[in-house]
This record gives structure tokens, sequence and C-alpha cells, in this order.
């Protein structure tokens, strides 16, 4: 599907600069409202939000857009993404959408689409908002307007689903766990999950100002002074994580995502692990080692979800931290991904040191080069002779990757393998011609 304001992962822009102004946001929300009507006779939709100072102007314009539509709207406030997801689908509503940048500095802002099956907006609503947009705006009569209401409970529902994911039988009475919520969306829920469940929880990262969401703290240093097991840090919008253990040793979603196909495959059926173009080598050497089918989808939580669905899978993740348990959720939710890792380490006894011991990464270098929007990388001599030239100099001992992001005006370049000072040199080379390239325009 070809967009015009849908990246892979809804609308997102800087706060002020087109598309994220209030009257953009009242069209969009009007042009979804309008498309929810035409399929729902009594359309509903939650709009919940991480703590971005920007949040409360488009969450007003987003409700009067589905306002004038005739759709009702239910606000839970600061809620993280699968928070959202969840409740759409608990509460039978039509769709729920999220005002959240996720990673991104609190400058960005984004809106997300969620269907009331808690999965991602497919792509025929996706367009067919998309058609409404180019159509004037306009305004149901008085008596066939929306209506809007609080929905006071939505963070006691959700700490309660997120309990729910993690084995009765277990507990994490004796853990000492700090937890990281960036102050971001996640900072008056991840903390009770983790201490109803037992744990002696440090919270950080839970004063949010509207301006510090994603700041983050040394989490290794605040888990080595508190004499922790674990430190868990969620980022803004609570849907990835970053775990950090009793010796300071950082696991990504790679490595998080190993730990706990490991355990389900040594426990029961693990079907297939979904993972990306930027997933580590090492783990589809490991999954091959184990006879676990393995599948590498394009970057974004949207692609690997559609492989996992079309593949009958129940795992997946990429290395930044989104991991998706389908017989747990129906999105990459931080809380219940790390919960999982945590029920790999109570039914074990092992430390996540030791449940990943056998997985050796291989050494990995990304640099983010700044980019026009909409940069053809592909269209540059340079930069494929660039490619042809790092390639050469690897002689197979890594592999390269060039990509857009999805979300910033930046294209990666990921190189990997070994020798270290190898795929650095091949990196930067590389790097070196993107720049020279996007600057000559």
């Amino acid at each position: 599907m070809s967009r015009s304001y849908f990246g892979t992962d809804g609308v997102r822009g800087t706060v002020g600069a087109s598309p994220m102004t209030p009257d953009f946001v009242l069209r969009l929300g009007y042009a979804a409202g309008r498309v929810l009507a035409g399929r729902d006779r009594h359309p509903a939709v939650l709009i919940g939000k991480d703590t971005r100072i920007s949040g409360y102007m488009i969450e007003a314009a987003l409700e009067a857009g589905f306002s004038a539509a005739g759709v009702d709207v239910l606000l839970c406030g600061p809620l993280p993404t699968p928070g959202v997801a969840y409740l759409a689908r608990a509460l039978r509503l039509s769709a729920g959408v999220v005002i959240s940048a996720s990673h991104n500095p609190f400058p960005d802002n984004g809106i997300k689409f969620f269907s009331g099956d808690g999965f991602k907006l497919p792509d025929d609503t996706e367009a067919a908002i998309e058609r409404q947009m180019e159509q004037p705006m306009g305004c149901n009569e008085a008596a066939r307007l929306g209506r809007a209401r609080r929905v006071d409970d939505a963070q006691g529902r959700y700490i309660e689903f997120c309990k729910s994911t993690f084995p009765a039988e277990l507990d994490l009475r004796g853990m000492r766990i700090v937890v990281d919520c960036v102050h971001g969306a996640a900072y008056g829920i991840a903390p009770h999950v983790f201490h109803e469940l037992g744990a002696e929880v440090t919270p950080v990262g839970v004063r949010p100002d509207g301006f510090n969401i994603n700041e983050r703290g040394d989490l290794a240093a605040e888990v080595g002074s508190r004499d922790a097991d674990l430190g868990i840090a969620l980022d803004g919008d609570g849907d990835r994580l970053v775990v950090v253990d009793a010796g300071g040793a950082t696991y990504d979603g790679d490595q998080l995502l190993y730990a706990v196909a490991k355990h389900r495959a040594a426990t029961r059926r693990l079907s297939g692990v979904a993972g990306t173009v930027m997933t580590n080598l090492a783990l589809e050497q490991a999954f091959a080692r184990m006879g676990v089918p393995f599948g590498r989808a394009k970057v974004g939580d949207r692609y690997v979800l559609e492989m996992m669905r079309s593949r009958d899978w129940d795992l997946g993740g990429e290395n930044s931290g989104h991991i998706i348990c389908l017989d747990r959720h129906t999105t990459g939710d931080g809380i219940v991904s790390a919960l999982q890792v945590l029920t790999a380490v109570r039914e074990t006894g092992r430390t996540l040191a030791e449940l990943t011991a056998d997985l050796v990464m291989f050494p990995q270098v990304l640099v983010n080069v700044a980019v026009p929007r909409g940069f053809d990388w592909e269209r540059h001599a340079a930069i494929a002779e660039a490619q042809a030239l790092a390639t050469r100099a690897l002689d197979g001992r890594g592999r390269i990757l060039l990509r857009p992001s999805g979300t910033e005006a930046v294209l990666r370049v990921m190189v990997e393998g070994e020798p270290r000072a190898a795929i650095e040199a091949a990196a930067e080379a590389i790097a070196a011609a993107v720049r020279h390239a996007a600057g000559a325009g």
C-alpha cells in the first residue's frame, strides 16, 4: 500500500510541523470516525497517550474529530500502547488510538490505531482513512454527535491483565528489581505489576513533566547500588524493553527473545520464531541448532506480526526490544515481555546470563545518517560503490544492510560480522558516502 500519511507505525512527526498540527489531527479524527461509522452501527474508540505535553492538544483535536463524525470517545489518559490495544479488545470497541512517538524525543508525537481485536489497523482500513482525508470535512447534526467520557479504571484493568500473563503458580518473591519507566506511559503501571507479583521494586523515571519522556538514568549503576537482581527499562510508550543484570550486563531484544524461545522450546512445542533483517546472525544459527524454524521480516513490529500470523507462530521480536508473544497479547508489550523473561528465570532457576551463555553475538555496528525526507539512496552510484567495496573488504566475514528509518529522517547503515575493526571501517566508509550524497542532493 502506498501511504501519504501513515508510516509503518501510524502518523508521526514534530509537533507544530506537518502533519502534527491541530487542523490535521482534527481532520484525521474525523476521517477515521467516518470510516468506523460506516462499518459499525454504534462506533466507539478509546484514546490513550504517553506523557508528552503535546498529548493534551492532540487528544482534544482527535476527540473533536471523532465526535463530529458521530463516534463516541473513551479517554483513559496516560497508558502504554499495548494497554490501549488490550482495552480496545476487552471493552468491545471499534478501535483504540494511541498518541505517542514511542522512543522519539519529546518535541515529536504521533498517532497510531488498533482495531477492535487489538491488532494493528489493517492496510485496507488505513487506505480508507487516507481516501476520506482527501474529502472536505463536515460535521454531523447535533443529535448525531459522539459523546465523550473518562475511563477511570483503565490503569487497574491493564495491571491485572499484565499479571495474568505470568504463571499463576509462580511469584517474584525474593527478587529485587529496578524498573525504569523513563517518565513515560508506564510510570503508573509497571512498578505496580512487578510489586504485586511479589518483587521488591525500586521505581525510577516515574516523574513525568511533559518534557522528560525517554530520559534514562544509569540503570546498571542503579541496579548495582540497590544490590538488585535485575533492572528493567521500558521506552516512552511501554512496548519495548531492555534488561540489565546484577553483573552490569545489558540484554537487548535479540538476547531476551532467545532466552524466552530457549525456555519455551525446552518445555513445550515452539513452532517458529520471527525476527527481522536486523536480528543478529547468532540467533539464526542458534535456532538452526535447536531445530526451530526462523524467519526474517522487514524492520517494524507490524511486519514481524504479519509473518507470525501468516506462519501461525507465537513468538517474534526485534533487537530494539519489541517482543511479541501472541499467546499472551496481540502486540509487543514491554511489561508482558519482561514477565516472559522472568518466567524463564523462575522456572529454570537460572540467571539471565546462564540462560544466554551459549549465544555468542556477532558484533554489529549501526550508524544513523541524517538525510532529507524521501531521500532515495538506491539511486546514488557512489553509495552502491562504497557498499560494494565494503562487501569485498569483508570477504564473506559479515553482512551489510542499508535501510531508511520508518520513524525518523535517517538512513541506517548496519554492518555485522567479525573482526570488529573491519565492520567499523566498512560502516563508516558507507556512512561517509551517504553523507556526501545526501549533502549533494
